[in-house]
């Protein structure tokens, strides 16, 4: 493989087959409710990214038990991780957080990813992941949306923080000992290519240990599904962005983890997802062109 994979890290760090478990949480995100703005960030849709989670109505532990009576026949995995996915988790109230990540402590569960904002991850919730780790022994995971390392892009897309405030949640959250995933966004339409290599070289300097490359989806009902239907933006096709995702990766140091490269999105939602491709096949095809060339990811780093 030439690119360190998220599924084969795992693998190797557990000793067997690990599955990630979306959790669906009833809640919101500051960019929503008005103590930032209302909307969110222009690409976000009403379910956030949790639409192939369970409803957020059931309890944490009915929604691990069905995904995991779900996936189990099929996938056979030895450990799961438990994936707190959509909106903002920790801007639920300190107790409800405490609570709902106690809850996901199961049987079989190895590890927590928390999905959150780099302006929402304060001492509070942190102190509350050290609690439980040192309770249940799972390994934690704090995935911060950067989307952008351009302060004008984040203006533009509504991201309601800069950069600098994704640098200090990166230096709080390791001083707790968890690991980060940075989650970027490869083919905004404001962003260039050097842009996309300034977002991997940030990365790089703050020792960030995971990443999710996301191709750019399009929901309708969304501030950038207008822009897309008016034809106010212009996309990049995808031989370009698979161009870019290559020189992102070449410039990625090889122990980063590589979690994830397309986006997935509702297909009855969606005004636009991966060129109208599945991402297996651009995952495929970006696999092929590595190989072709024959360059790995940090041969440029």
């Amino acid at each position: 493989m030439r690119y360190t994979k998220y599924s084969a890290w795992l693998k190797n760090k557990y000793g067997g087959k690990v599955y990630k478990l979306p959790i669906n949480l009833p809640c919101t995100c500051p960019n929503r409710d008005g103590l930032l703005s209302r909307g969110g960030c222009i690409f976000c849709g009403e379910v956030g990214t949790g639409f192939e989670a369970n409803r957020a109505s059931f309890d944490v532990e009915k929604q691990l038990a069905q995904s995991m009576a779900r996936i189990a026949p099929k996938y056979k995995p030895d450990y799961y991780i438990a994936y707190f996915q959509n909106y903002t988790n920790t801007y639920l109230p300190l107790n409800t957080f405490r609570s709902l990540v106690e809850s996901a402590c199961a049987t079989g569960v190895v590890g927590l990813s928390i999905s959150t904002r780099p302006d929402c991850i304060g001492e509070p919730y942190l102190k509350v992941l050290d609690a439980v780790q040192a309770q249940y022994g799972v390994d934690i995971e704090v995935e911060l949306g950067l989307q952008s390392a351009n302060d004008e892009t984040l203006k533009i897309i509504n991201r309601g923080h800069d950069v600098a405030a994704f640098v200090d949640a990166v230096k709080r959250v390791h001083a707790h000992g968890f690991t980060v995933c940075a989650h970027l966004i490869g083919n905004l339409p404001w962003d260039t290519e050097a842009d996309n290599l300034a977002a991997i070289e940030l990365i790089k300097s703050l020792a960030v240990e995971g990443v999710k490359i996301h191709s750019l989806y399009i929901l309708k009902h969304t501030v950038l599904g207008d822009m897309y239907q008016r034809g106010a933006i212009e996309l990049i096709d995808y031989n370009a962005y698979l161009e870019r995702l290559i020189k992102m990766v070449r410039h990625l140091p090889e122990n980063v983890v590589i979690q994830r490269l397309f986006g997935r999105a509702p297909e009855e939602d969606t005004l636009f997802c991966n060129w109208q491709m599945s991402w297996r096949k651009l995952q495929n095809e970006f696999e092929a062109r590595l190989e072709a060339l024959d360059v790995r990811q940090g041969d440029l780093c």
